[in-house]
């Protein structure tokens, strides 16, 4: 449909589901423009984004990535920012501190919720689903990390323009929606653990073994200290039992995983 109905459009067929790093990575090497954006296919991009994206860029030449303000499906504005990931709000973000303390940046964890995000401003990291790239910059920080098959590319992309020394902002002025979760709702221990996994491949990447075990260690502890209560809940509550089910199957499916490396879900499948 889209070949027929949009012929200017080049329709490049994989014929598989190759992962968002690779698939994103044969698209850009087709591409020939001085910026390129990354769009996922759950993006609504409103008028004139991509042209004040431009405009912004053209004017600051020091910006390698940047991203708009993105609103979900209910009008609200989504945290389409993060910090990178460190020990400090790592701890803060697998403990739910962010949640006791949501506008202490102390304790806020990855997901700046003491931010609103009505302004244009610096960031660690802009979510994957809208970028527009420099191409200078991209030729200089190279492609998208492709054994990162789903999450974490976008952790990892981001700190390697930090590290090239290319600014990486938040440009409030453009907006787009975002539809997403359509993927993750259907299967949500397996994008739960799939999520896990990317983050420990960025750690082992960044911080070696040490930064491998530290992360893996306080996911672990964070799932089994969850995993109890529920438990007991679960056994003295019947009526809770069909809403907290499906997050002790989260926390056991994980808990499994990181102890003998593979996880078995309902569907009789198994992720390692």
């Amino acid at each position: 449909m889209t070949a027929a109905e949009f012929p200017e459009v080049q329709v490049i067929q994989t014929g598989a589901n190759l992962g968002f790093a690779k698939a994103n990575n044969i698209g850009i090497g087709q591409s020939h423009g001085r910026y390129l954006c990354l769009v996922n296919s759950d993006v609504e991009v409103e008028k004139n984004c991509i042209h004040k994206l431009v405009a912004f860029l053209d004017a600051n030449k020091d910006i390698g990535i940047a991203g708009p303000k993105i609103y979900g499906r209910d009008g609200q504005v989504q945290s389409s920012c993060f910090r990178s990931p460190n020990l400090r709000n790592t701890i803060c973000q697998t403990l739910a501190l962010y949640r006791v303390f949501p506008k202490n940046s102390l304790f806020s964890g990855w997901e700046m919720k003491d931010w609103t995000f009505d302004s244009t401003r610096d960031v660690d990291v802009l979510s994957g689903c809208f970028w527009i790239v420099r191409r200078e910059a991209l030729e200089q920080v190279g492609s998208l990390d492709e054994n990162f098959f789903m999450y974490g590319e976008d952790l990892d992309w981001c700190k390697r323009f930090h590290l090239a020394g290319w600014r990486a902002v938040f440009y409030s002025e453009a907006q787009s929606i975002h539809y997403g979760g359509g993927s993750s709702a259907g299967a949500p221990v397996r994008f739960f653990i799939e999520m896990q996994k990317a983050n420990r491949r960025y750690w082992r990447k960044h911080y070696g073994y040490a930064g491998q075990f530290f992360f893996t260690a306080v996911i672990f502890f964070s799932q089994l200290v969850r995993l109890l209560p529920r438990l007991a809940q679960f056994a003295i509550q019947p009526s809770s039992r069909q809403a907290i089910r499906p997050k002790i199957d989260r926390s056991a499916a994980c808990l499994h995983w990181l102890v003998y490396g593979k996880a078995r879900l309902g569907d009789g499948t198994e992720i390692s």
